[in-house]
Parts: structure tokens; sequence; C-alpha cells
């Protein structure tokens, strides 16, 4: 099993949409960058965990869990030319763009910022922490994960 971060706008689509969604499961859809496209199709599995992470928010801050309940497959909303993510050199029979689904595990009491984050030494070298890191997906280590599960827990504030 592999861990994962996710990131996602609240005001696109947020934590609370996810458990508002049916069976509280959703395609993770839109993702535009080539790194995060090949750690969703080569290596998210299922049962593969993830922490979602509301970016651009005040604070921006990991908000819960999910794990990932189905593998890689084509992301339809490149193939739509009236969707916002719509890629015309993507085709059905060559996709470009891939997408999983994810099923919510939990919302964690407090979000925990980065500044929740920073001083954790377990997390120093977490990709969400590098400066000038954007990836909007990305691996996290198992000693990260349960990191962040354990702050978490503790209802941790910066």
């Amino acid at each position: 099993m592999k861990h994962w971060l996710m990131k996602t706008e609240p005001t696109t689509f947020s934590i609370q949409d996810l458990a508002a969604a049916p069976s509280q499961t959703t395609c993770w859809e839109g993702v535009r960058n080539y790194q995060a496209r090949n750690f969703m199709r080569d290596e998210m599995r299922v049962g593969d965990r993830v922490l979602l992470y509301h970016s651009n928010a005040d604070p921006s801050a990991v908000v819960g869990t999910a794990t990932i309940v189905r593998e890689a497959y084509p992301d339809a909303s490149a193939f739509n030319a009236k969707d916002p993510h719509f890629d015309p050199k993507s085709k059905p029979d060559q996709p470009t763009w891939f997408m999983v689904d994810l099923q919510l595990e939990g919302i964690f009491d407090q979000p925990l910022s980065l500044n929740d984050l920073r001083p954790v030494a377990a997390l120093k070298g977490m990709e969400l922490l590098r400066k000038g890191s954007r990836l909007s997906v990305q691996p996290v280590s198992k000693p990260e994960f349960e990191a962040i599960l354990k702050l978490a827990r503790k209802g941790a504030r910066g």
C-alpha cells in the first residue's frame, strides 16, 4: 500500500463535497500535470490511502483522508469541448489524461495547516513542505502519513 496527498481547491471541490457525494465516492478528474498524472496512472492502487489537502484556502490545510477505490482510467473531461479541462490532443482511443476514484475515510476535527506541519520533525522531508512545491498529486511516506494522523487525533493547532 502506498500513501498520497491530493490537493483540491475547496471552492471547486471540497472534502465536504466528497462527504455529500453518493457513497462518499467521486472520480478525481481534471489533473493536467504529467507527473501527477503518472502517479495516478502508474502507481495508485485500490486500497492506497490519501491525505486530502485544501489549497488556495485560508489557511491551506490537510483536511482529511480518503482511499483509492478505482485505479486509473481515462479522464472523460479531456474529451468534452465544453468542459474546462478539455484537451483537444487527448482522444478516447489514445487518452492523455487519467483519473482515479476516491472514497472518503474521514474529515479531521481541525484542519492541519502548513504552520501545524512545519515544526514536526517526522515531516521535515515531506514534499508538501518543500519550498516551491506545487504538485497536485504527490507521494507521502508511511511515517509522514502516520505523523499527520497522529497530529489530527491530537487536534494540533499552530
